[in-house]
């Protein structure tokens, strides 16, 4: 049954591969149908792998091997929220180890490209603090970070 509503993300044939991947790393993530081609099409033959249905964390996903094409951008992110650093290493750990790379913020690519942002529920409650410089030490602090590192977000939140 089609969904009213899921993301589609283009893969240049390894759709089956990420979402597999997706599967394994995040928490009620599952590749739930694989459909491949009734006939030849641009970027495959008939009997390729077409589309790739799965879930990460809950959200419907439908990969598409469309072959080359539009590349993967910022614009459009996962972002993972995390309860402790073990959990934030884990996730940035598997996509960085998996050929991904790190960016800033607690943002990294995985090596297809698609943006994660690796979110500990810590940061968003240091940065959103009422107390205005509270939040400001703790934003600047992340901005000095690739993965973050709660530990010294909390000290910067805490320190005046």
């Amino acid at each position: 049954m089609m969904r009213k509503n899921t993301i589609c993300l283009w893969y240049d044939g390894a759709a089956l591969e990420a979402a597999t991947f997706y599967a394994a790393t995040f928490p009620d993530s599952a590749v739930t149908a694989v459909h491949r081609a009734p006939g030849d099409y641009p970027a495959g033959k008939q009997g390729d792998v077409l589309t790739v249905e799965f879930t990460v964390m809950g959200i419907p996903c439908l990969g598409l091997n469309g072959g080359r094409g539009p590349a993967h951008t910022d614009a459009f992110s996962f972002q993972v929220a995390t309860d402790d650093q073990a959990e934030t290493d884990r996730l940035w750990q598997a996509i960085i180890g998996n050929g991904g790379q790190e960016s800033a913020c607690g943002w990294c690519k995985d090596k297809w490209g698609l943006s994660w942002q690796i979110t500990p529920r810590v940061l968003m409650a240091a940065i959103t603090d009422p107390d205005q410089a509270a939040a400001k030490r703790a934003f600047e602090a992340m901005m000095t970070m690739r993965k973050i590192d709660i530990a010294a977000i909390e000290a910067a939140r805490q320190s005046p």
